[in-house]
Parts: C-alpha cells; sequence; structure tokens
C-alpha cells in the first residue's frame, strides 16, 4: 500500500476517520471556554482585568498540570488517563458556572478555572496518533500535521463565534455549559478508538526529558512568547468590539483570525515545502510580527470593527505555517516513547504565553485604551522573533546528529 501523500489518502487509513471526529468535537470546546469565561465573568463582574486574570489563572495551572497529564498518557495509554483527566476538568467548569451565578467571592473563580488543567491535550493526543501511523514517512506526517493545525485553528474559529452567540442569545454560562457537553462526548468516542492508538512507552526503557532534548529548550521559549501573542490578542479584540457596543460580535472578528490561518495551514499542507524547518522557523516567525502590525493600525487609525476584523484575517494567514512547523521540530526533537509529552510541553509554553498575554492584554484594556493594547501581541511576536534569529538557537548543526530520535 502506497504511503498517504494527500489528505484523502489520510483519511482512506482505518479507524482515521473515526478518531479525528471525536477528538475534533472534545478540541471545539478549547476555542470556546477562554471567551466563555471572559464574557461570563465580564458580563457579571464588569471587569475585563478580572476575567483576564481568571482566565490567566486557569492557563498558568494547565501549563504546571497538562506534562505530568501528557505523561501519564504516554506511560498508560490515552483510553486509560484522558477520561478521568477529563472528568476532572469538567467539575472544575462545572463549579466556575456555579461560583459565578452564584455569585461566589472572586477567589472562587479563580480556583475553580484552575481546576480545568487536568483537561488532557486532544490536539497532542491527535497528533500523537499521527507520528504511530505515519512513521518512517516524513512528507505524509506534514500533511497530517498540516490537517491537524488546520482544525485547531477550525475549532478556534468556530469556537469564539459559538460561545459569544451561546452566551450572548441565551445567558451567560451557556457557553461553557455547551463546551462541558462537547468535551465529555468528543472524549468519550475519540478515546474508545483504540485501533490507532499508539502504544505505550515501556517503563524498562528509559529516555531523556523531553525539556532536555537538544534544541528543545530555545523552541519552548519561543512558544511562550507566540502564547502572549494569542492570548493578548484574544481579550483585546473582545475589549475593543465591547467599546464599540458590538461585544457579541467579538466572536465572530476573532474567528475571521482563526479563519485565515485554517486556510493558510491546508495551503501550507498541500504545498510541502522544501528545505529544513529549522531554517523555515524564522521566516515563518517573522512574517507573523510583520502581519500583526496590521490590527494595531486598523484599531489606532480607523477605530472600524470592520476593517479591524479585516486585519485579522490577513495576519491570522501568517499563524498556521508558524505552528506547523513549530510542531514538525517538536516531534524530531522529542524522545522515542513521550512524543505526546513532548508536544504537550510545547502547548505548555503556550498555554503559559497566553495566560501572560490575557492579563497583559486585559490590563492594558482596562488601564489604557482597547486600541493600545493591541501593541502587546506585536511586542510579543517581536520577542520571538529575536528569540529564533539568536545564533545556533534553531540551526540544525547546532544538534547532535546521534541524539536526534527518529519516530
Amino acid at each position: 500500500m502506497p504511503q498517504p501523500t494527500t489528505y484523502r489518502h489520510l483519511f482512506a487509513i482505518p479507524g482515521t476517520r473515526a478518531f479525528t471526529a471525536g477528538n475534533l468535537m472534545a478540541r471545539l470546546p478549547m476555542g470556546m471556554f477562554s471567551v466563555s469565561a471572559v464574557l461570563m465573568i465580564a458580563g457579571t463582574r464588569d471587569s475585563y482585568a478580572l476575567a483576564g486574570a481568571v482566565v490567566a489563572t486557569g492557563l498558568a495551572a494547565t501549563a504546571l498540570v497538562a506534562p505530568w497529564t501528557a505523561r501519564l498518557i504516554d506511560r498508560h495509554g490515552q483510553a486509560r488517563i484522558a477520561p478521568p483527566a477529563t472528568l476532572l476538568a469538567v467539575l472544575g467548569s462545572l463549579a466556575l458556572v456555579l461560583c459565578t451565578r452564584m455569585g461566589a467571592p472572586d477567589w472562587t473563580l479563580f480556583a475553580a478555572y484552575a481546576a480545568t488543567a487536568t483537561t488532557p491535550n486532544t490536539g497532542g493526543m491527535s497528533r500523537a496518533r499521527w507520528a504511530h501511523l505515519l512513521k518512517g514517512d516524513p512528507a505524509a506526517l506534514h500533511t497530517a500535521n498540516s490537517f491537524e493545525q488546520a482544525a485547531d485553528e477550525l475549532c478556534f474559529m468556530l469556537g469564539p463565534v459559538l460561545a459569544a452567540f451561546l452566551c450572548g442569545a441565551f445567558f451567560p454560562e451557556a457557553g461553557t455549559l455547551t463546551g462541558v457537553l462537547l468535551l465529555a462526548a468528543g472524549m468519550a468516542l475519540f478515546t474508545a478508538q483504540r485501533s490507532t492508538e499508539p502504544p505505550v512507552r515501556s517503563r524498562q526503557t528509559p529516555s531523556e526529558p523531553p525539556y532536555r532534548a537538544p534544541g528543545m529548550p530555545p523552541l519552548l521559549v519561543v512558544c511562550l512568547a507566540m502564547g502572549a501573542v494569542f492570548g493578548a490578542l484574544e481579550v483585546v479584540t473582545i475589549a475593543f468590539a465591547d467599546t464599540q457596543g458590538h461585544g457579541t460580535a467579538a466572536g465572530v472578528v476573532l474567528g475571521l483570525q482563526a479563519g485565515g490561518s485554517c486556510a493558510a495551514g491546508l495551503v501550507y499542507g498541500a504545498l510541502k515545502p522544501g528545505g529544513s524547518a529549522e531554517r523555515r522557523y524564522p521566516w515563518c516567525i517573522g512574517a507573523m510580527a510583520v502581519l500583526l502590525t496590521l490590527p494595531l493600525l486598523a484599531a489606532s487609525l480607523t477605530g472600524s470593527l470592520v476593517v479591524l476584523a479585516g486585519a485579522l484575517l490577513i495576519s491570522g494567514m501568517a499563524t498556521a505555517p508558524t505552528m506547523i512547523t513549530s510542531m514538525t521540530l517538536v516531534q524530531e526533537r522529542t524522545p522515542e516513547g513521550r512524543l505526546n509529552e513532548g508536544m504537550t510541553l510545547a502547548v505548555t509554553g503556550l498555554l503559559g504565553g497566553i495566560a501572560l498575554g490575557s492579563a497583559a492584554g486585559g490590563w492594558a484594556a482596562e488601564h489604557v485604551s482597547a486600541t493600545a493594547g493591541f501593541g502587546v501581541p506585536v511586542a510579543a511576536a517581536g520577542v520571538a522573533l529575536v528569540i529564533a534569529l539568536a545564533p545556533r538557537a534553531f540551526d540544525p548543526l547546532n544538534i547532535n546528529p546521534e541524539s536526534r530520535p527518529i519516530h
């Protein structure tokens, strides 16, 4: 059987359609929860700073807990660990709804949202399955990674729209409750697909922790900076839409940014660009940094939400190629048998950055202006670019070929 090289060929592999359907259902809430929490808390407590801080706390907790959860998944299997971890996260989300609804003290919001930190890395588990199924075929894996990144962007395109609609059309807690139902049902369907699940790592085969693998530390720091871009952009966009009197349109505006990234990701996967991922990575980040100036200019020069939406659509086109290249590097550098943990560390870096960006963006929007807040993601992208351009940070010659894992 020839190795798959197109999206159509990927899903001709037995079992891939079923696990993808469940994973997409479980992944959609990842684009809903933070927006739902911001709208729910800001709507009841009248403070974007509080809402941003609560979301930042939850994401920071996830950054600490997620690698531990991923390590358990690598060691014991997705079907054994993911369901109970999801149940704990669901209880945390329900607690947040109750605390908000009942007017509980602010500290309870922080505690409840932090309890959602056990949510498994759904995208990472899906990518681990592709890496297992496509082992030894880099071209096919590039296509699979591109699809997964496009799926991420699709969920972050539809998630905010759905969350904003539910919270605005029904009641403030509707977005979170719907996300909880989708997460629980999707994870149950995903973990039920045992034929495509990667094998567990043997305890008798020790390996180096992914964060200590050659080339990984600078990559994780760049992920942190890029996460700050995403976190700040989300909160600032919501605040800007609210100042324009169109708060419920924030989800649509954010969805356009993710839509641009989704389209770019699918094209990027079909093109199969040449050259090493190490060489492409700084160029991708540079393109992201340049395009992120467009939302800042749109907000400051026009003050129009429509113009801002167009700027976000264009700026998002650099996101997916950057993330696809990033995940390719993570897969190349993660030790054998710890792939889910390695990818989760990258996501952890992103989440940690999102936490910082959410807090910084919320502070800027409330204490300076929503327009000025768009400078936060530009600054964060600049930091990522500086790190990526640091001498030898991503130079393949800086990595010992004998220590690079082969998947």
